[in-house]
């Protein structure tokens, strides 16, 4: 008798489910989309359950649930409300809303490739966003000493908070740089920055850079001009500008593209799966 078909159950916190999520799992190999918007916790339970009560114990990992929308803190509790309703049985997860764990764990594995992430010392610009946060994260846990810049102090500080949540022991600095002097302060002695900020907002101008001697790698995540680290190109993929590896969103993007599709995947391959970011950047570690 012939396996089941795979079937992927998108659960979108907007109102339209992401076109974009839905063709990358058709390119991952789902053979079906349930695509389903204005997911919240309240709603969810029926939609999992559906997932679980249908197919016997040795069919539930051909099916899987995948989390995304423009709101990370929304996905965040629709996974907790999923999680919840998973008793007794099980399909396998994915959280990637706004793309930013896959966005976030490529951006980590391009920076690992150059320096030791234990040890290095980095400047998250933009950190307060959706990948900023996931970012600082990863950083934090591989262990080295992280700056959390934002314009507001305040807060970054509520994401060196948060981060510590996951992270208990984690080496966070929050830094405010709402403005020009505040820059060369902040890149003092890094090895390391990424800009995960909103586009076209340039967070690391080139004569702000160029002070920094410690500098060894720069990833820029804007995918929209002006760059948010001035001199990086979009297509920069560890290119060497002036003696600092450089990354631009089109450089990370088509390992993120590469990652994404992996996890998609590698849902339907076990029924007790939880894809958040840490398992996600565990996957690029592999590829």
């Amino acid at each position: 008798m012939a396996d089941k078909a795979t079937i992927l159950v998108q659960l979108d916190t907007d109102p339209l489910p992401s076109v974009f999520d839905r063709v990358v799992a058709v390119d991952s190999g789902a053979e079906h989309i349930f695509s389903y918007g204005g997911i919240t916790p309240q709603n969810v339970t029926a939609l999992v359950h559906g997932c679980i009560f249908t197919r016997g114990m040795k069919d539930l990992h051909r099916t899987a649930i995948f989390v995304g929308g423009s709101d990370v803190a929304a996905g965040e509790a629709v996974v907790a409300a999923v999680k919840a309703a998973l008793n007794p049985f099980r399909v396998s997860v994915m959280l990637d809303s706004n793309g930013s764990n896959t966005t976030a764990a490529a951006a980590v594995r391009a920076a690992a490739r150059h320096v030791d992430l234990a040890s290095a010392k980095s400047l998250v610009l933009g950190a307060t966003g959706p990948v900023g946060q996931r970012v600082v994260r990863l950083l934090a846990q591989a262990g080295g000493h992280v700056r959390v810049g934002s314009r507001a102090k305040e807060k970054a500080e509520q994401v060196c908070a948060a981060v510590r949540a996951h992270v208990p022991d984690a080496k966070l600095e929050a830094v405010g740089v709402s403005n020009s002097t505040d820059g060369p302060v902040a890149l003092e002695g890094r090895s390391l920055v990424i800009a995960a900020g909103a586009a076209k907002a340039v967070l690391l101008p080139k004569k702000i850079r160029d002070t920094c001697k410690t500098l060894k790698v720069a990833i820029d995540l804007n995918g929209v001009p002006p760059a948010g680290i001035e001199g990086i190109d979009l297509f920069d993929a560890g290119i060497d500008h002036a003696g600092t590896i450089c990354y631009g969103a089109i450089g990370v993007g088509g390992a993120k593209m590469k990652l994404h599709k992996a996890a998609v995947a590698k849902l339907f391959t076990a029924n007790n799966l939880v894809l958040d970011v840490e398992e996600i950047y565990a996957l690029a570690l592999q590829m």
